[in-house]
């Protein structure tokens, strides 16, 4: 992609002069044409959203507004002056940005005081922010969970604020952005309560209409400045496909050299180049698994060269964050395997490459990783390494799919009844909660009060509901979809606590028996303890990974929306979803050959959630020669191949979302496929599959009937995650089956249109 050029514009005259001073001081002489748009409509009392490339220098859009509310607020007789606060998605860019403020405030002397205040802030340190810190960088979990539920320690805090800065807005997708999004209408409760009503200044990655996801987010009108002024470097941008071995995997597949392999490779040879890199993975043990693997060839070279390649990840201690962050800041590192950690704005100017080891899920997120290399406008290479999966593959042969479309709209449903109920409970436990504060938190609030009621977790007194209960409301909920308190990863011998694993996810990462990466090191999980919440791991260095293998079943709750497609149906409603962990397979590091398999006796999770479903009959199975001894296959495959393209028509990756396919189920008595959202209530992603269904299903039949092989392979049918061994799969009995399916699918919005008043609500995405 060639070089851009910027276009320059002046700061709104009411911007004060030492704000510009300090900018400039800084080395930006004059602000891009977006930046100073964003910032008049910020001092206009407008709140605003600037979805702009990376390194577009969004902050400076927010920051220059602020810093100028808190110079005037220095002056005011109430001591405090005014205030802003600063959210961010994770406790590294919120340390990064605080950085960031500091050296660009320090011409405006103690009139600006900025302060992180996150679960890492020593406790020392937080009477201190709170009584005199004017701008708070810190992220919504820290809202949620402390800031909030001692409102009244803020008070003076919440009195004065000007400003609510919103940076990487895009994440806030799905279950942990509708979160976000009842969390910010408590924020603004109690800022009405305390006098204020701040202004909302949200930053984004390029995204499909930007101001209709921030008023989603926020409950505000949004104003919108996406027109990105700043210049860009020049970016290559390589599709690598690993090549095949002469390895055999489940059925005789063939097997294409891992991700992980490849990129390690990568890693190491721009290290020996002296090339500044980051290799983004999307798992904590992938992440390890590329430094061990790069450190392990670099030290072959030069073994000083090892010691400048290392993983970050979440899980870490915070003193191990902030010794990994300086290192990348200072140049000590010359490469890193990071996951999406260090994706969101974290500022590592001075770095030439970027390596993404397998689709991040979406274009966004795509656009937003390989932006960190050039950012300070010279040229830079980023390099899509795809995974043996069949998004990853179609891809690669299709790239017109990333580079000539746009980037996906945000899905997040506030008023799913799994996140808003929660948050009702914290309001009222935050101040009692009254019927006119009902319209702020959405249309479901009024029917879930009742039921909050009969469960003894609200009370009505007079005209308010109170929270009556000892524990914490805010503890009600993990605003990150966890479910539950992380698991601790505990070594065995010493007693050292290694890290945490979320809830959600330790079946299938600490079970018995599982390989655990940490700072470069393997260990084995001896046994996992649920009632304690704890893995207890021995050090190890085994010649394998592991991989979970789970079986799930499911049953139809509620069929809200049916639309025929020819003899089948396309349905989307509410399903209940009984997964278990199994099993576990052990695989060769480098090939992915499977080693073996051992049995797990874990208890069964089931979660009550949003589907997508579809059906066919006995003549369109006779018309596609779908046979009873291939029908399971064939459904299976077409299951495998569907969740694995949904990311490209949702803002989700595959492990967000689950799938199903039953010969016969018993709610539709007819041969079925479902594919399901992963999180308790809904994220949004079903009812997007079910509303692009034609486009989705029809690339899902390509993706399978252009691969090269014969029988199936992990490049269109195939599942890293299937609990059944991908047995059975029928690759041409899927093709054919889709091929008779999608010719009875309605044409353009009528392939997914809802077909009852007020369906299709749910996580819409406008």
């Amino acid at each position: 992609m060639p070089p851009r050029e910027g276009r320059h514009a002046v700061w709104p005259d009411r911007i004060r002069s030492e704000v510009i001073a300090a900018v400039q001081a800084a080395g930006i002489e004059h602000p891009w044409a977006h930046q100073a748009q964003a910032a008049e409509h910020a001092l206009n009392g407008e709140s605003v959203i600037v979805a702009t490339g990376t390194a577009s220098g969004k902050s400076l859009a927010y920051l220059a507004p602020v810093l100028s509310c808190l110079l005037d607020g220095s002056e005011a007789a109430n001591g405090r002056g005014a205030t802003s606060l600063y959210l961010a998605p994770t406790k590294a860019l919120a340390a990064d940005q605080c950085r960031a403020v500091k050296e660009i405030s320090h011409p405006l002397g103690n009139a600006v005081r900025p302060a992180v205040y996150d679960g890492d802030t020593p406790v020392e340190e937080r009477e201190w922010v709170r009584q005199y810190a004017n701008y708070v960088l810190t992220n919504p979990d820290m809202l949620h969970r402390g800031i909030l539920p001692s409102h009244p320690r803020w008070s003076s805090f919440l009195r004065a604020l000007r400003y609510v800065v919103i940076d990487e807005c895009h994440t806030y997708r799905g279950v942990f952005g509708s979160h976000v999004a009842q969390v910010l209408r408590r924020l603004r409760r109690l800022c009405a309560r305390y006098g204020s009503s701040p202004v909302f200044l949200l930053a984004s990655a390029t995204a499909a209409e930007p101001s209709v996801a921030a008023r989603r987010l926020t409950g505000l009108p949004v104003v919108e400045v996406a027109d990105d002024a700043s210049p860009r470097g020049e970016l290559v941008f390589a599709l690598w496909e690993p090549p095949l071995t002469e390895l055999h995997g489940e059925k005789g597949a063939p097997v294409r050299r891992t991700a992980t392999a490849e990129t390690a490779d990568l890693l190491t040879d721009l290290t020996v180049q002296g090339v500044r890199s980051v290799a983004f993975v999307r798992s904590r043990r992938g992440a390890e698994l590329i430094s061990v693997i790069a450190q392990e060839r670099l030290a072959e070279v030069d073994r000083s060269l090892a010691r400048r390649v290392a993983a970050y990840r979440g899980g870490y201690l915070p003193e191990e964050r902030r010794a990994l962050e300086q290192a990348l800041h200072s140049g000590e590192l010359l490469g890193l395997a990071a996951t999406t950690a260090l994706e969101l704005g974290v500022d590592v100017s001075g770095l030439d490459a970027v390596i993404i080891a397998g689709y991040p899920g979406t274009r966004a997120s795509l656009w937003q990783q390989a932006g960190r290399a050039g950012r300070s406008g010279q040229g830079a290479l980023a390099v899509l390494v795809a995974r043996d999966d069949p998004l990853d593959t179609f891809l690669v042969h299709h790239p017109e799919a990333l580079f000539d479309q746009p980037v996906e709209s945000t899905v997040l449903d506030p008023d799913n009844p799994y996140v808003l109920a929660p948050h009702l409970c914290a309001a009222a436990a935050e101040l009692p909660l009254t019927e006119e504060d009902l319209p702020l938190f959405g249309p479901a609030a009024a029917d879930l009060l009742p039921q909050l009621e009969a469960a003894k977790l609200l009370r009505r007194r007079t005209k308010a509901w109170h929270w009556t209960r000892r524990e914490r409301a805010a503890d009600l909920t993990d605003i990150r979809g966890g479910g539950g308190s992380p698991v601790r990863v505990v070594e065995a011998g010493s007693g050292r606590l290694l890290g945490t694993v979320d809830a959600g996810a330790a079946h299938t990462s600490v079970h018995d028996g599982a390989v655990h990466l940490h700072r470069g090191r393997t260990y084995l999980v001896k046994e996992l303890d649920l009632e304690d919440s704890v893995a207890l791991v021995e050090e190890a260095n085994p010649p394998y990974s592991t991989v979970a293998r789970d079986t799930t079943a499911i049953s139809v709750l509620e069929t809200d929306v049916e639309v025929p497609w020819g003899e089948g149906r396309l349905c989307y409603g509410s399903v209940e979803v009984t997964n278990q962990v199994v099993s576990f397979l052990r695989r060769r590091v480098i090939t992915g050959e499977v080693l073996g398999e051992t049995k797990l006796d874990l208890p069964p999770r089931t979660l009550r959630t949003r589907a997508v479903w579809w059906t066919v009959t006995e003549d369109q199975l006779d018309a596609a020669r779908v046979t009873p001894e291939i029908l399971g296959g064939a459904l299976h495959a077409a299951e495998h191949a569907s969740i694995g393209m949904l990311p490209l028509f949702a803002t989700c990756d595959r492990w967000d979302i689950g799938g199903v396919s039953i010969p016969l189920h018993p709610d539709t008595l007819l041969p079925t496929v479902f594919v399901y959202d992963g999180h308790p209530g809904g994220a949004g992603f079903a009812e997007r599959a079910f509303h692009t269904a034609r486009e989705w299903l029809t690339a899902t039949r390509q993706a399978i009937a252009s691969c090269e092989c014969e029988a199936g392979c992990p490049s269109c049918i195939q599942s890293p995650k299937c609990g059944n061994g991908n047995d059975p799969l029928h690759k041409r009995g899927a093709v054919r089956l889709l091929t008779v399916l999608l010719r009875g699918a309605p044409e353009g919005r009528e392939a997914g249109a809802p077909s009852k008043a007020g369906a299709g609500g749910e996580g819409a995405d406008g």
